[in-house]
C-alpha cells in the first residue's frame, strides 16, 4: 500500500488532499500539531472507508519532527509521498517596513525551515519508496515574477524562500519528484470565505502530483497542473 504524510492535514487543503488520496487507496498519515483535531480528521477518513493514521508533528520544532519520523517508522517501513502543507500567516503581517523581526522569523520557521526539516527527517523513509515524491505547498505570492503586491510580506517572502528550497531539494534528491504548488486563493480558515476557489480546486494539483503525475516531473512550480514562473 502506498503511504503519504501530509502536514497540517487536520483541516483545509491538507484534509482535502488526505481525503482524496485515501480514496485512491493510500495509507494517509494526518500530520498535525493539535492531537484532538488530528485524531478527529483521521477518524473521519477511516469512517469513510479510508486508511488514516494521526501523526503528531509540529514542523517548527526539530525535536517534534524527529520524534514524528520515529513514530512513523513504527507504523510503516517506507514513505511514498510527503506533502509539506503546514503553513501560517501571523497577525500583523501587513507592511514590509513595519513587521517585527520576530514575526518574520516565526513565519520563516514554519513555512520555509519547517519544510526543509521535515523533508530532511523523512528522506531515509522516502528513499525506500520506488517512486518518492515531495510536494511543497507554496503560493503565487512567493513568485518573483509579479508576485509582490504588498500583501502579507513575511508570508510571501517565506514562500519565495520555500520555492528556493524546492529547487535545491530537486537537485539534491535526483531520484525524487520534488515540486512546489500554488493552490490559488482558496476558501479555508487562512484564505477566508471571500476566496475565489473551493478547497477541492486547491487540492487538485497536489493530489495529481501525489498520484498520477510523471515521476520525472521535478524541480517545477505548478498551478492547475501546469508549470508557472518562479
Amino acid at each position: 500500500m502506498k503511504t503519504v504524510l501530509i502536514t497540517g492535514a487536520n483541516k483545509g487543503i491538507g484534509y482535502e488532499v488526505a481525503r482524496h488520496l485515501a480514496g485512491k487507496g493510500f495509507h494517509v498519515f494526518i500530520g498535525a500539531r493539535n492531537q484532538d483535531a488530528g485524531r478527529k480528521a483521521a477518524d473521519k477518513i477511516a469512517k469513510g472507508g479510508g486508511k488514516a493514521t494521526f501523526l503528531e508533528i509540529d514542523v517548527s520544532d526539530n525535536a517534534s519532527v524527529t520524534a514524528a519520523a520515529r513514530e512513523f517508522a513504527k507504523a510503516a517501513d517506507h514513505l511514498d509521498v510527503l506533502v509539506n502543507n503546514a503553513g501560517i500567516i501571523v497577525d500583523g503581517d501587513s507592511a514590509i517596513l513595519e513587521i517585527s523581526d520576530d514575526l518574520f522569523r516565526n513565519t520563516l520557521e514554519t513555512n520555509t525551515l519547517g519544510v526543509l526539516r521535515v523533508t530532511r527527517a523523512f528522506a531515509p523513509l522516502l528513499r525506500k519508496s520506488k517512486g518518492p515524491r515531495v510536494i511543497n505547498v507554496s503560493s503565487g505570492g512567493g513568485q518573483l515574477t509579479g508576485g509582490a503586491d504588498g500583501w502579507a510580506p513575511a508570508y510571501c517572502i517565506s514562500k519565495t524562500a520555500l520555492n528556493g528550497v524546492t529547487s535545491q531539494l530537486a537537485t539534491a534528491l535526483p531520484k525524487f519528484a520534488v515540486n512546489a504548488v500554488c493552490p490559488g486563493w482558496v476558501r479555508t480558515d487562512m484564505g477566508g470565505q471571500g476566496a475565489t476557489r473551493s478547497v477541492e480546486e486547491g487540492a487538485d494539483t497536489i493530489v495529481w502530483l501525489a498520484s498520477d503525475a510523471p515521476q520525472d516531473l521535478t524541480g517545477r512550480f505548478l498551478r492547475d497542473r501546469k508549470e508557472i514562473p518562479w
